[in-house]
């Protein structure tokens, strides 16, 4: 039997959702709905490729606060969670302001996330893996650089695809866009959303960017939104797909159903062309919705109880 399992190293979030309706005035109150959700990029990625039928298994550190409810709501999408759980900080919270649109704000605290490490790292999480897939937020802080590091050292060695999602064009900046580059060589795919292409590649459309980007790494899939997402392999765009219509919710992790829909597919034996609608879907599914996971039939205005340790 070939190994076909998926192995996601990334953040697990606490997310705060407020649905407001009128613009956030400052030094007074704002009228919103507010919902509790688990999230985090690479969670989210994790939640939704179990739920579409890949083998997925998820390295992440949480704090003390939360850790049973965050690895409780993992399982049930059918991810095997390895958690390192930090006895001195709570998990990373993010606060996503949303409005009328779906578009969202958000203010970010990476608690025990940022010091995922190396030390957290053990090559056996590689058994019946086919690819490794990893958040670009871990690479942000240089403890979670030196793990991904290791990861990709590890992986490369033992024929393991790898793939890296750049996360945001914020930390990407402050990290530095040649840096980027230059960690994450080792990955064979890149899967960013147009801002993160752009930025990237200093290309001026979505085809340049995906042509430029993968001249560097082999495979670049370039999300574009509602206007749906296409690929480029070795210096040519090879498959697009249109997007699939949905009333926006709540664009809360979009990008990462739609890397997961895309990943997926592939490890299922989908071809490009496939693979991009999967993930299209996925994301459609995704922003229909409040919170960036797979729902399990709950309602979609529920407020998440958090059991603490």
């Amino acid at each position: 039997m070939t190994d076909s399992g998926l192995l996601i190293i990334g953040d697990v979030v606490t997310d705060v959702v407020a649905l407001h309706g009128s613009p956030v005035r400052s030094g007074t109150d704002t009228a919103a709905d507010i919902m509790l959700r688990p999230g985090g990029s690479g969670a989210n990625t994790a939640a939704w490729a179990a739920c579409l039928g890949a083998e997925v298994h998820l390295l992440a550190r949480l704090g003390y606060d939360s850790s049973e409810w965050h690895t409780t709501e993992l399982v049930k999408t059918g991810v095997h969670p390895h958690m390192v759980v930090d006895p001195d900080r709570p998990t990373a919270v993010v606060i996503a302001m949303v409005d009328r649109s779906g578009e969202r704000s958000m203010l970010t605290n990476r608690g025990a996330g940022g010091l995922i490490s190396a030390a957290d790292w053990d090559p056996a999480l590689l058994g019946g893996v086919a690819r490794l897939h990893l958040s670009g937020y871990v690479l942000f802080a240089e403890a979670g650089l030196g793990l991904a590091r290791r990861a990709m050292a590890d992986a490369a060695a033992a024929g393991v695809a790898i793939s890296i999602d750049p996360a945001s064009t914020g930390p990407l900046q402050e990290f530095g866009l040649e840096r980027f580059i230059r960690e994450t060589a080792p990955a064979g795919l890149i899967i960013p959303n147009l801002d993160e292409a752009l930025l990237l590649s200093e290309a001026r459309t979505a085809e340049q960017a995906a042509v430029h980007l993968s001249e560097r790494y082999g495979t670049a899939v370039v999300k574009l939104g509602a206007r749906g997402a296409l690929a480029a392999v070795d210096g040519e765009v090879v498959a697009t797909a249109e997007g699939v219509s949905a009333e926006v919710v709540d664009s809360t992790g979009a990008g990462d159903a739609f890397a997961a829909g895309y990943l997926a597919a592939k490890l299922l034996g989908a071809g490009e062309q496939a693979a991009l609608q999967a993930g299209c879907r996925a994301g459609a599914e995704c922003v229909a919705q409040v919170g960036g996971r797979p729902r399990y039939g709950l309602d979609l205005n529920r407020l998440y109880p958090i059991h603490t340790d």
